[in-house]
This record gives structure tokens, sequence and C-alpha cells, in this order.
């Protein structure tokens, strides 16, 4: 079992070795501005038997959460993800998944997570690229206090606080990621914690090799324009007396566009909402550096926006394959949607946890303006996304809320002619979901959501009308007396008939026969 703490400061920031104190197995210093990451590595043999079975029947096993609180993230931890609960999954050789894979998710991250894989999971495509995963799964997952209870109980003696005091920690994060490595066999489980002021101090266990990394990006001459560059100082405790300097470079595929945007659907909201996507800028200005340095490559850039919709909400493929109505509202096509998608069943017979959609922008063209100033000014645009609402449960009210997640949204930079190979670099993140509707050498640069107002939530709430069960008793009790009404006239209809009818058909009869001799 090994352990990796790091903090990641911003450009520019850095702290000299003599502020920091290495006694034993204990790291200490000041308050650092910087995101915080946590990586435990977990051979397959160290892992519950639940977890062994679990992984061992995967050749692809990703679990993705992230927070539903606002956070800023710093380079080279820029990947994200739609807030919620990711899973993405591919079976082994025998392509059979396990009846046993929810209750397990469920028992570890809370019991509403998913029925079974046949009827809750989706399919991602495999005929285009093949390195995504097989099955996607999610769920709004709003705190991982099941997690944490279930982790505490299996990695945690109960005289050890510390073990506890790190797993409570995980309240405050803004991302766990736990992926199976099926070539070295282990269970890589990372947490993020957003940029703020962060304390130097780290303890070491015994048995457990713990690596702490004091780093910052950095721009060395010798970096290339697809390269990130990262410098600071590194400590093995138990090891090493005091920390080391360090630097390198790696190529990564996902950026920041240093770009902002916020989601919100328009009012009123209806059954068919709209929501808008309201961008700070038409072209990120180092995105645009980043294209002249690279002119000897033919690459094509552009915004994308990735929804992961709940079942309560769906977008209709029919209405986002009209051209004429996407100019309209600023986007450009539909690149990919979960298949099939039913249009007409309401929320509550549905099994699958809803689908995901990746749209196309179409941003303003870049100001022709002569001067300077004009030129590089910032833009801001929107973009509308039409969606649906299904019919839902009646509730006390008439009324029920939803929760619709904000989208990933980033400018991806797809070569055209091969591009650069990504080998695995230490903050290395992949099978996102919408990487794998990419080709393998695409650029992302990740735009950071705002909340609308000032707020702190990734998450749109919409309320929805719905049938109010106080009215539907006397929606009930009508229906009912109606029913009886007319079973009661029909009844005694056919009684009258009975009754009376046979006289009434032979008169009829003599009258017919009497009209005949006439």
């Amino acid at each position: 079992m090994r352990e990796r703490v790091t903090y990641v400061q911003k450009l520019g920031d850095s702290l000299e070795p003599s502020a920091l104190t290495v006694e034993g197995g204990t790291i200490k210093g000041p308050e650092v501005h910087a995101v915080r990451e946590d990586r435990l590595t977990i051979a397959l043999n160290e892992l519950p038997t639940e977890l062994q079975t679990l992984v061992a029947g995967a050749q692809d096993l990703h679990i993705r959460w992230v927070s539903t609180t606002a956070y800023e993230a710093v380079s080279p931890l820029l990947a994200r993800l739609p807030p919620g609960f990711h899973f993405f999954f591919t079976p082994g050789k025998d392509g059979i998944v396990g009846n046993k894979l929810c209750p397990l998710l469920g028992s570890i991250f809370g019991s509403d997570i998913c029925l079974s894989p046949n009827e809750s999971f989706t399919s991602l495509p495999k005929d285009t690229f093949s390195h995504s995963a097989a099955f996607q799964y999610f769920q709004q997952l709003e705190t991982l206090s099941q997690f944490i209870q279930y982790a505490k109980g299996r990695l945690c003696r109960s005289t050890d606080a510390s073990c506890s005091a790190r797993l409570d920690a995980l309240s405050k994060a803004s991302s766990l990621d736990i992926s199976y490595d099926t070539v070295q066999h282990v269970l890589r489980v990372t947490a993020l914690w957003p940029y703020q002021r962060q304390q130097v101090h780290v303890t070491s266990h015994p048995q457990l090799r713990t690596e702490v990394g004091i780093l910052s990006t950095d721009k060395p001459q010798t970096l290339e324009p697809h390269e990130i560059g990262i410098s600071g100082l590194l400590t093995v405790l138990g090891q090493d007396f005091k920390p080391s300097p360090t630097m390198f470079t790696f190529a990564s595929r996902h950026r920041d566009a240093e770009s902002t945007f916020s989601a919100q659907f328009l009012t009123p909201t209806g059954l068919h909402p709209t929501l808008r996507l309201r961008l700070a800028s038409s072209a990120p200005l180092n995105l645009s550096q980043h294209d002249d340095d690279n002119n000897d490559q033919d690459t094509t850039c552009v915004p994308y926006a990735y929804l992961t919709l709940p079942r309560t909400i769906f977008a209709d493929r029919y209405q986002l394959s009209d051209l004429l109505f996407l100019a309209s509202k600023n986007l450009t096509a539909l690149r990919y949607m979960t298949q099939p998608v039913d249009l007409e069943a309401p929320e509550y017979v549905m099994a699958q946890w809803g689908s995901s959609v990746l749209l196309e922008l179409s941003p303003p063209p870049p100001s022709t303006s002569s001067q300077p100033e004009k030129k590089n000014e910032r833009e801001e645009w929107t973009a509308e996304i039409p969606l649906h609402l299904r019919y839902l449960a009646p509730a006390e009210g008439g009324y029920s809320a939803i929760s619709v997640p904000y989208p990933a949204v980033f400018w991806a930079c797809v070569p055209e002619h091969g591009g650069v190979e990504f080998p695995p670099n230490p903050f290395e993140k992949v099978k996102l979901g919408y990487d794998g509707l990419f080709e393998d050498g695409t650029v992302f640069w990740h735009v950071e959501p705002r909340p609308v107002g000032g707020g702190t939530s990734l998450v749109n709430v919409v309320r929805v009308p719905v049938l109010d069960l106080e009215k539907a008793r006397w929606v009930n009790a009508g229906t009912a007396v109606a029913v009886l009404g007319g079973f009661a006239w029909v009844v005694w209809k056919l009684v009258g008939l009975y009754m009376y009818g046979g006289d009434g058909v032979e008169g009829e009869g003599e009258k017919a026969r009497e009209k005949k001799r006439q």
C-alpha cells in the first residue's frame, strides 16, 4: 500500500525548503494556498473480499464522484465532470456483468444506487473509438457519508483516530476517484480538495510508503507547447531527512481555458424548460496562443457541453437534428446521445438512470477589430439547450422539485493528422465519459463553472407540476361514482330489455306481418 499527498499551487507560488520540518514520519510547514490531492494505491490482495470480487471481473472500472459545491481547480488537476456519482465499467473477457454489482455499490455509496446493471446501466459507443468504457451509470449523490462510514469499517482500526479523521475530511472534498488498474492489479483512490488555504502537515503510517509533494506549475525554457511544467519539493516520509527539489514536464490532455460559464433555466420553465449557458468569452486567449504555437499542426478547436441528465428530464434527438433550430440557439450539432431514450415514458416506470448528451456549441465569430484591445476583448455569449420533463409521480401540494447538475463545458482540440501522444503522467485522468467520444490525441480546454447570483451550488432546481394527491382523492372518489353509476345504468337498461323486450319484439313482429298481408 502506497500513499501520495500533493499540494499543487499556482504559477509563481513556491515554498522554501527551510520552511518545512521533517521529523521521523511527519512533515510540517506553514499554510499554503493550494489544491490538495491524496492518492492511496492498494494492491488487489489488500482489498476487502467483496471489492476483490468486484474488480477481479472487470476490464475497466472507474468510479468518480464530484461535489455539487463550486470549486476552483489548478493545472494540471483540471479534468471536470458534472456533479454527482459516475460509474464507468467494462466487464472482463466473459462479458458478463454480475447482479451483485448494484447491491455492492449500494452498500458502499448509498442504498439508492442502481437496481441492476441490465436495467439501470447504459451502453457507451464502441464502434468509433475503442478507448471508452462499455457501460455508464450516473446518480445524483450530494455527500460521501455512506462511503466514509464504509471505509472506516474496512480500513480503520478502532484505536486509529487519525484514520477516522482523514476519512471524515472527505466530507469537504471536491471530488473522489476510484480506478482499478488491470495491468498492475492495484486500486487507486484519489481525493481532491479545492484551491484554498491548506495546512502542510502529513504523518505517515507503519507499513505505508508516504510521499509528500509541494509543487506548483512552472514554465521552463525547454517547455513544449503541449507540455505542462511542474517544480517544487518532494519528501518520502521515514526515508528522507529533508525535502528534495524537483522539476519535470509532461504532456497533458487537460488544460485551463481561463474562462467561466454559468447555467440557468429560463423562466417560466413549464414542461419544456430551456437551459441557458452563459460563457464569459467567445474564444479563450490562451487557446489562441496555443494554436499559434502549434501552427505546424492542423487542429480543430470547438466548444462542447456534456450533460448527464437524470431520468426526470431528457433531450429530444429529433428536435436537435434541425440545423436551423440549432443555429437559433447558438448550437452547431448533437454529437452524441445515449440510446435508446424513451420520449413518452413517465419517470416512475423507468429503471434506466437517464441519458448523457454531447452538444457542439456555436460561439460568435472572433472580433475583426484592428485595435488590439478590442480584438482580445472577451465577449460574453449564450447558448440555449431545449429539454423536456417527464411525467412525475403524484405528490402532496401538486408540485415536485427535480435537480439537474451543471454540464461540463470545454473546448476540444481534435488533431487532423495524428497528434500528440499522451503517456501516463502523475496526474492522469481518463475514462470521463466524454473523452471516449473523441480521438485519442484530443486536448480538452476546460471552462470553470460558476453558480448564478454568487451562490455555491452547481445544481439547478426545477419546480414541476404534478397530480396533487390531496385533490386526487376526490378525483378517485368521483371516478368511482361515475363508473358505478354508468355500470348501474347499463344493468338497468339490460334488465328493462329482458323484462319488456320480448313483448315489444313480438308486437313489432305482428305489425310487420299485418302490413305484409295488406
